[in-house]
């Protein structure tokens, strides 16, 4: 579980956010629980360090008030549109017995261990993430995916990973695909048709008339002289 320092702010207004972002501090807010909302706010550097980390919103942080330590879960964070920087960030209370919808990453393992994907099979994965209700004192990290001896055709449903006691996902009545062992897929040039290619040989073989635009080659410039030529000669004279 990560730490974060938090200060106790007074006031709200946007001038007073403004003058704490630039001290290199982010607003924010924390609620949740029996307990009244508090203002906070808190290092932008450490809070950047934390979003860099993956699934931050489904992570659980404690965080440190003066002397007084909360487990809170991040709930929302705003950029600013500009410099994409943080410029407020939401927390909620971790009361004990109480349940939450988080979605929580999918992390598959063993892909060496899985015959499809070694004969060239490929993982069509369906949800990287899923929507579970968690009770706050057991939420999950993570939905680990054996593929161990997986093979071409496999689907790996919810119903074959283990979760946690009392934690269950928001879909319901249907066992709902994660991902599958697909076969390759192979894309192959059509042929061109046997006539197509014979007419291409004639052609070749014959000479082909040039298309419109087309500028005759030096060849045929040459026979085409000669023809004419030879026609010229051959004409009976006129009387």
């Amino acid at each position: 579980m990560s730490n974060l320092e938090a200060n106790l702010r007074s006031k709200k207004s946007a001038g007073s956010n403004n003058i704490l972002r630039k001290q290199g501090m982010v607003p924010g807010i924390l609620y949740g629980g029996e307990e009244k909302n508090e203002l906070i706010s808190v290092p932008r550097k450490e809070l950047k360090i934390l979003l860099d980390q993956e699934n931050f919103l489904s992570n659980v942080l404690k965080i440190k008030i003066n002397d007084k330590e909360i487990n809170v879960l991040p709930r929302e964070v705003s950029f600013d549109v500009v410099t994409d920087e943080p410029i407020h960030v939401d927390f909620l209370r971790m009361v004990a017995g109480r349940k939450i919808v988080l979605e929580i990453p999918v992390k598959f393992i063993n892909y060496e261990q899985s015959p499809g994907l070694k004969r060239g099979g490929v993982l069509n994965i369906v949800r990287r993430k899923v929507e579970l209700k968690c009770p706050t004192e057991s939420i999950p990290d993570e939905l680990v995916v054996d593929l161990d001896g997986l093979d071409i055709g496999a689907s790996i449903k919810i119903s074959a990973i283990k979760l946690p006691e009392n934690v269950s996902p928001t879909i319901t009545g249907r066992d709902f695909v994660i991902a599958t062992v697909a076969a390759p897929t192979i894309v192959k040039e059509p042929e061109k048709p046997a006539e197509e290619t014979a007419e291409g040989a004639e052609a070749s073989a014959d000479g082909e008339v040039p298309k419109e635009g087309e500028q005759p080659t030096a060849a045929e410039d040459a026979k085409k002289t000669d023809a004419d030529k030879d026609k010229k000669e051959t004409a009976p004279e006129k009387k």
